[in-house]
């Protein structure tokens, strides 16, 4: 049966479960959330709330398909078409991914070497954009996350780590992506650079993204979201 959510549901998490089995402890096992369901709307932002250790990380690494959970669906609104990412072959996870789904960890992941500019561009010109708009783009966003240009022929490995933080999200949100999973984005940003964030959240909210995040700043947190669900009680917050 093809699944079926309503018009205006970019992502909906259906009884999900997730656990790890700790081989190296004797096969301990870890139930990480079970029968967890949720949904995100076009221009709101869910945030994931609930103590260190309740499985936020953990449940945006499976609506990503980074985690494979052990039961459920993460269905995802992908331009005309409905993909669950549990189920889908690897090729479609990875086209969602592209076109669809963007994600900001807390870690910046990167081919060494490559420069920030070429980074920033590279999902644009992936996607068939003219390469000197890419490079424009890529660069309009990199000066207002305060990366100087001087920096920009320079691979992020070398650069601090609110830098590297900021680079990251850029290579995210240099795309107008339907659904954005946000990981502490602004962990390790100071005030000015936390703000120009919540500004850029704000907009992909204001052109219809649905966004789910983690934000352990609570301005950032009054700022951006619109709900709220508890991990830790296994419902949306009050």
């Amino acid at each position: 049966m093809t699944p079926i959510l309503d018009a205006d549901v970019m992502l909906r998490a259906e009884r999900l479960a997730k656990s790890f089995v700790l081989h190296n402890q004797g096969g301990v096992r870890i139930d990480v959330f079970a029968d967890l369901t949720l949904e995100v709307r076009r221009g709101e932002c869910l945030i994931l709330s609930g103590p260190s250790g309740a499985g936020k990380s953990s449940l945006l690494r499976s609506l990503y398909a980074n985690y494979k959970p052990q039961a459920g669906a993460v269905l995802v609104r992908h331009g005309d078409e409905i993909v669950d990412l549990c189920a889908a072959e690897p090729y479609r996870i990875l086209e969602v991914r592209r076109q669809t789904l963007g994600y900001v960890s807390q870690f910046l992941r990167v081919i060494p070497r490559v420069p920030t500019l070429d980074l920033v561009t590279a999902p644009l010109t992936d996607r068939g954009v003219d390469p000197d708009e890419a490079r424009e783009r890529a660069g309009s966003l990199l000066a207002r996350l305060r990366i100087p240009p001087a920096l920009w022929g320079l691979p992020p490995a070398t650069f601090s780590g609110g830098e590297q933080q900021r680079v990251n999200i850029a290579m995210t949100f240099v795309q107008d992506y339907p659904i954005l999973l946000l990981d502490e984005p602004t962990a390790s940003l100071d005030v000015e650079n936390r703000r120009t964030v919540t500004d850029l959240i704000a907009e992909a909210c204001g052109r219809g993204a649905a966004v789910v995040g983690i934000f352990h700043d609570a301005e950032v947190r009054a700022a951006v979201g619109t709900r709220s669900y508890d991990l830790a009680a296994g419902r949306e917050a009050a």
